[in-house]
């Protein structure tokens, strides 16, 4: 049957990417992300295992399309105006793990005995972070709003800026090899320059007089404006490697020529789900080209390496946050983030093959690398709560003394008193809030999401930055003089990490001895019971009580029964 396949390519396409599914479902069930099966996919079929590879153009084709349609996506991030926001915290940590991790990365890579180049290769390789990871792991815990999550996302564009110049600069460096039969494409030196100077003026000349209105007409058959998308990825891509920079510059021009349009979002996320379907070959073109007969010799260096990268990046980032005022809990589930190569990691090394600078075993290795510190590290940021609580007791010396829990983000309510604390500050919060205020009753919100804090201050109330999951920050608040603590945070099953925070926050309160009585908010019926067996004394089921009330509405009951019966003293559903 495997024969069989050889006759036809798109026999052998279709039978990838049925492998590709299932592993991809095995790796479902694994809690893995993608870039993890599409790895597994390569090696299985390639010549170390199932062999079915042989369309070598084909899959080529598609390999080096998706490679330009993923720096596309890279390059429509990279808004000025986003670069201008990055934090200061996000540029010193970007740049401080990205330093720190080539120079040791370098010098592990000398210690093991390869050579200076390819240790070189193998330490710029090991500073890029998988962006798509990260992002879709903390947005599955709806942490990508949290301040650690902000500040993840911003020393990311710091990565990805060092991708852009990486690139560059690997380009460049490949036009002195063109010659040899190692670059991208012909011409001498001054010549590529030239021509890319002239790609980067038709960017800026696009940027500033057609891409706005082009895409404003466009956008009006979105298919339409996918399709110029895909267009001027391929386009800049076939242009850069004519010239000698490369199909990665190309398509990074693209993506910067539409990177100020209003529409680049919609671009990004029409275009991601065919990144992922044209990245597949190019991870199979990797495997494929892998023998895992060779990869025995690296498995020292895979596993040094490993380490380095998931405790090493970090630490880093744990000793520059600390030393620049943020909390250890802080630093360390922000630090958890970088503790994976990207997918960069593996194009990069690959880029450094194609001009001849490096050896096959050296994509070997960084794949080993990958292959280790995603899988790990998913866990790592799935379970990064519960990895705080075990390592809490060593990481003091992370943070400084006498300095704020945030910087600029939080005040001292410690001699405040409050009669009730919510915690989650989103719409249901909001309206809980300013009917309390309005009733004169004293409140203190609590968020770790910076900006839902800022809402808060912004319409009058009091608020405290922090973690209802942290039990330094909940043994801190005012709990002694409350009669509620209620909570709003919004339960999502993931399918990665079943912790609810309710039922922690429940815990955390007592155990500070607070006596006053706990509400929780629920939009599932089926946990009311769980809830109240874990402590709390109210229920609050937002839906039920907008239908409660418009049911009252709609019925005509009088005002006054609509209207005086103070939420703290409510007792319709209160634990039996």
């Amino acid at each position: 049957m495997i024969d069989a396949l050889y006759h036809t390519p798109f026999a052998e396409i279709a039978a990838l990417l049925v492998l590709a599914a299932m592993v991809g479902l095995v790796g479902l069930l694994l809690r893995q992300p993608l870039i993890v099966s599409f790895i597994a996919v390569g090696l299985i079929a390639g010549p170390s295992a199932l062999n079915i590879v042989h369309s070598d153009a084909q899959i080529d084709l598609l390999s080096e399309l998706g490679i330009a349609v993923l720096l596309f996506l890279v390059g429509i991030k990279l808004d000025v105006k986003l670069i201008r926001s990055l934090g200061a915290v996000s540029l010193l940590t970007g740049l401080g793990q990205v330093a720190f991790t080539s120079i040791f990365g370098y010098l592990i890579g000398l210690a093991l005995g390869l050579g200076h180049v390819t240790s070189l290769y193998v330490a710029v390789a090991l500073t890029f972070s998988s962006t798509i990871i990260i992002v879709k792991l903390l947005s599955d815990k709806r942490e990508i709003d949290s301040l650690h999550g902000q500040i993840a996302l911003g020393f990311l564009i710091v990565q990805d800026l060092v991708v852009v110049l990486a690139m560059i600069v690997l380009s460049a460096i490949g036009i002195g090899t063109a010659g040899e039969g190692g670059g991208h494409g012909g011409g001498s030196v001054p010549m590529v320059l030239a021509s890319g100077v002239a790609m980067v003026a038709v960017v800026i000349l696009f940027v500033r007089f057609v891409a706005n209105p082009l895409t404003e007409r466009l956008a009006r058959a979105p298919e339409l404006l996918v399709i110029f998308a895909i267009a001027m990825a391929a386009m800049f891509a076939a242009a850069g490697d004519f010239v000698g920079l490369g199909k990665e510059v190309g398509g990074l021009l693209a993506g910067v020529a539409l990177a100020s349009t209003p529409y680049r979002e919609t671009i990004a996320a029409r275009l991601a789900p065919l990144r992922d379907f044209l990245l597949l070959f190019f991870f199979i073109a990797l495997g494929s080209a892998l023998d895992l007969s060779l990869l025995g010799a690296h498995v020292t260096g895979a596993i040094v390496f490993s380490l380095f990268v998931l405790i090493g990046n970090p630490l880093i980032v744990l000793v520059i946050m600390g030393s620049m005022g943020y909390r250890k809990r802080t630093g360390y589930l922000a630090g958890l983030t970088v503790a994976q190569i990207s997918e960069f990691s593996l194009i990069f090394v690959a880029m450094g093959v194609s001009l001849g600078h490096v050896q096959d075993d050296a994509l070997g290795l960084v794949t080993m690398v990958g292959l280790v510190t995603i899988a790990a590290s998913t866990y790592m940021i799935t379970y990064s709560h519960q990895l705080y609580t075990l390592f809490e007791p060593l990481l003091g010396i992370f943070e400084r003394k006498g300095t704020p829990r945030e910087p600029n983000e939080c005040r001292a309510h410690s001699n405040d008193s409050y009669t009730v604390i919510i915690f989650g500050l989103g719409r249901f919060g909001t309206a809980i809030g300013m009917r309390l205020k309005k009733r004169g009753i004293r409140v203190l919100g609590v968020d770790f999401n910076p900006m839902a804090v800022r809402r808060w201050r912004d319409l009058g109330l009091e608020t405290e930055f922090g973690d209802a999951t942290d039990p330094e920050f909940v043994a801190e608040l005012p709990l002694e003089r409350a009669d509620w603590v209620i909570s709003t945070v919004p339960i999502h099953p993931t399918g990665l990490s079943h912790e609810d925070t309710r039922t922690t926050l429940i815990q955390l309160v007592r155990m500070t001895g607070f006596s006053g009585r706990v509400a929780v908010a629920s939009h599932h019926p089926k946990d009311t019971e769980d809830l109240f067996a874990s402590g709390a004394d109210m229920v609050l089921e937002p839906f039920q009580d907008a239908a409660d009330r418009a049911v009252d509405l709609l019925c005509g009951a009088p005002e006054q029964e609509r209207t005086e019966i103070p939420l703290i003293e409510t007792e319709q559903k209160q634990a039996p």
